[in-house]
């Protein structure tokens, strides 16, 4: 009960990506999910998760992940040592959906630990505690990342890849993605198309100096400056320009846009 989803999430689908992904779960397939930062991917397996009823756990992966964080490992007591499961291995033995986000910030060595259990398998073998755990018939692995903003030098391989089925996210359409900061803040309809038409702008600088776009997150963290009172062109500087460039002349294009929208 501890990593049930208690509160059903807010999503807003795209397509038909919930009877997919049902469907996947339904047949214990692997998932990638990929897609822009803060496009909504990790809502979305939150969402999932508690529209099937299953416990939900998930890794932020970063570099300094080994494979012993993601199985397990021994501790060192007063009596003794202790052996103490990892986040996948808890998972593959209570029957939990997994989430791995980010997976390819991950070292490729610490990755390969998956491959068992996203074939027929469904093994994960503990190397340092002689055990191999047949897993839940309920486990199913899902993992994301953002193919647009990895390096060459972080990709995923191929031997990885082809264990999972796959959806690409994107951001929302200008009117859904007004409907969600509608609905995730509380502010006004006009207001919110104002936001998404910055988003926009934001958007189109991706490759001509920008890294990433404007996110559904951020636009969302303006939306909920502005409903607390904080003045619309500054709630969009402090939440759409300066996290995301330090660079001059793209402050300036957005902050036109900005001053043009309020």
């Amino acid at each position: 009960m501890n990593y049930r989803v208690a509160k059903e999430p807010y999503y807003e689908p795209q397509g038909r990506e919930v009877t997919l992904y049902a469907a996947a779960y339904a047949a214990r397939l692997p998932v990638m999910v990929k897609g822009p930062t803060g496009c909504g991917k990790s809502r979305f397996v939150e969402y999932m998760a508690w529209k099937l009823g299953k416990p939900l756990i998930t890794v932020a992966c970063n570099e300094d992940m080994t494979a012993s964080d993601l199985v397990g490992r021994y501790l060192l007591e007063p009596n003794g040592t202790r052996w103490l499961d990892g986040p996948l291995t808890t998972a593959a033995r209570i029957g939990a959906i997994c989430y791995l986000d980010e997976i390819v910030e991950a070292r490729q060595d610490t990755t390969v630990v998956i491959h068992p259990l996203t074939d027929h398998r469904r093994t994960l073998p503990l190397d340092k505690k002689g055990e191999q755990i047949e897993a839940h018939p309920d486990f199913q692995l899902v993992i994301s990342w953002n193919p647009g903003y990895q390096s060459l030098m972080k990709d995923l391989k191929q031997s990885t890849r082809q264990r999972f089925t796959g959806f690409d996210f994107d951001y929302p359409t200008p009117e859904l993605e007004a409907r969600i900061l509608v609905r995730e803040t509380g502010i006004d309809e006009a207001t919110a198309q104002r936001l998404v038409q910055i988003g926009g702008v934001g958007r189109n600088l991706k490759g001509h100096g920008l890294d990433e776009g404007i996110s559904t997150r951020l636009l969302v963290y303006a939306a909920t400056l502005i409903k607390g009172g904080v003045d619309a062109g500054d709630a969009c500087r402090m939440a759409l320009v300066r996290p995301i460039t330090d660079d001059a002349d793209i402050r300036e294009t957005l902050d036109h846009a900005i001053d043009a929208a309020f």
